[in-house]
């Protein structure tokens, strides 16, 4: 009797030994993506992710929040990857040891919208920062997504270069809190200006009462990197992973998808791919 209960014994272990080895193996094929809401929003994520997901073998869990709220889930090892697009943010991230690589993978551009009366007379107005000071000087609505995305940044960089304070008591300037797909929806109801990627407004275009009054500022140029988490701060990112999707979002394949997605539906690409090229050489 003492021989069959030690066997069983052994055979309990080894059976628990082996759920906790694939357990193991499943958990290190999961990979958390923190993401910016323009690329969920965009439906740019629902073809490159499958993709990734088919070649790999690893299963992405994606949290498409701001970039500013992305890049705080990598700086409590919360995100195995980041794709956000900040640069001020990313730059400071890197500095601080938060990041190990980071790598250029597209860019497409800002856009101020309103509705199609244009109170503020914004249309046509080159310069991104005096259609910004129109809105201001009308006391025209303004919608911002408050939610330090890259989105947010951008848009207090423009005041910040306007010398207008929105923040201080200005009832016209209003703050949803909420991703830019949501915003562009809430500024449309009441019949607002905002600042948006115009990825998601040309995907979002046929539901929305806003029209493109200013546009083609270098100022607004909308760039995205993707970054792999430093591991020597994080022991429990799944580094391989992080790497596996860093990787592809660089590559031919990958990149080959961005430079076509969006031109069948909306006769225009939403993203242009730039891996391997610098910063300073976009929108030339």
């Amino acid at each position: 009797m003492k021989r069959i209960g030690y066997v069983l014994a052994v055979a309990v272990l080894a059976l628990v030994a082996l759920f906790s080895q694939v357990s193991i193996a499943a958990a290190q094929k999961n990979i958390i993506l923190a993401t910016t809401t323009s690329t969920q929003d965009t439906g740019l994520l629902d073809v490159l992710i499958p993709l990734f997901e088919k070649n790999t073998g690893y299963m992405v869990k994606t949290i498409a929040v701001g970039s500013g709220q992305a890049m705080a889930m990598g700086q409590k090892g919360e995100a195995d990857v980041l794709l956000v697009h900040s640069a001020d943010a990313e730059k400071k991230f890197m500095a601080e040891g938060y990041g190990a690589n980071r790598r250029l993978v597209m860019h497409n551009d800002f856009i101020i919208v309103g509705p199609p009366s244009d109170p503020a007379k914004v249309k046509g107005v080159k310069s991104a920062t005096y259609g910004m000071k129109r809105i201001a000087e009308t006391g025209s609505i303004f919608m911002s997504r408050g939610d330090n995305s890259g989105t947010h940044a951008k848009e207090k960089g423009l005041w910040k270069a306007a010398a207008i304070k929105p923040e201080e008591g200005q009832k016209w300037y209003q703050q949803t809190g909420l991703g830019m797909g949501q915003t562009l929806n809430v500024a449309s109801e009441k019949r607002a200006y905002t600042l948006t990627d115009r990825g998601t407004y040309l995907s979002l275009k046929k539901t929305l009462d806003l029209a493109i009054l200013s546009e083609g500022d270098a100022a607004l140029l909308n760039v995205y990197h993707v970054i792999e988490p430093n591991p020597a701060k994080f022991r429990r990112i799944n580094v391989a992973g992080g790497k596996a999707f860093a990787d592809f979002m660089v590559s031919k394949e990958a990149q080959g998808v961005i430079k076509t997605f969006g031109v069948e539906k909306f006769g225009s690409p939403l993203f242009f791919p730039d891996a391997g090229k610098k910063v300073e050489d976009l929108g030339k």
